[in-house]
């Protein structure tokens, strides 16, 4: 087993025992954040903001500027196809059998006839791109969020999440940096940062406007993430009904 396995393996442990605890499960049951290390985080954030602003931000407006949408499109589809394994692993994982088999007949339909996945016929014939990942089959399972955390250059994770890539890192060489192409990992990777970078330029402003631009992207990435972990079907919080009915008795006042 080599460092990197040693590590992974590792950092799946850890996520069991730090999220099994009441503060992380509160505060992912009740959409708080859990942010314990919040000026490390901060620090991070900024960071990732100069490089975001001097760096990934001018090469994505270059990109969306000098590809045509359709082949952006199919650059799109491609990475989409190739984390597709990911999709097809956690579905059975998390008991859903018959998105399972669609997604095999999908990742199988656009690697052939869709040419590596740059094109997506699956779709056409009625076979809809999921999304699913090891944070949330871990989610699913019942394992808490854990403390949210900024990493250099891989940016907004909670510790549930970040096992989850890690986890996942062996079924795509997108994020497989354990293998003997580690150089063609990291530069699908780049461009796939570039491609993902140019499809938020919409968002940027958002950004740029919000009185507290870490918190925005922090709950922004937090509710992203509650979202897809329940198919979006997430549930009414408690606290929100409460809060709710506190509106309703000011309202008969």
């Amino acid at each position: 087993m080599n460092t990197w396995d040693k590590s992974r393996s590792a950092l799946v442990v850890l996520v069991f025992i730090i999220s099994s605890g009441c503060a992380s499960s509160r505060a992912a049951e009740n959409q708080d954040a859990y942010d314990p290390i919040q000026p490390f985080n901060r620090a991070m954030y900024k960071v990732n903001d100069i490089g975001d602003r001097y760096l990934l931000r001018p090469v994505a407006v270059g990109y969306e500027r000098g590809l045509p949408a359709r082949m952006r499109g199919g650059i799109q589809n491609f990475f989409s196809n190739l984390k597709y394994p990911i999709t097809i692993v956690n579905d059975f994982l998390q008991g859903k059998f018959r998105d399972g088999g669609r997604d095999t007949g999908r990742f199988l339909l656009n690697t052939t006839v869709g040419l590596f996945g740059f094109f997506d016929p699956a779709t056409r014939v009625g076979l809809k791109e999921n999304d699913e990942d090891f944070g949330q089959t871990l989610g699913k399972w019942g394992v808490g969020e854990g403390p949210y955390i900024v990493l250099p250059l891989f940016g907004p994770r909670t510790l549930r999440s970040l096992t989850g890539d890690v986890a996942d890192s062996p079924l795509t060489p997108l994020i497989d940096l354990s293998n003997d192409n580690v150089d063609i990992s990291w530069a699908l990777w780049s461009v796939h940062q570039v491609e993902k970078r140019s499809r938020l330029l919409d968002a940027d402003q958002q950004i740029f406007d919000a009185y507290d631009p870490y918190l925005f992207v922090r709950d922004a990435y937090l509710q992203n993430r509650r979202y897809r972990m329940y198919d979006g079907n997430v549930p009414v919080d408690d606290s929100y009904m409460d809060d709710l009915d506190d509106l309703d008795d000011l309202d008969d006042n």
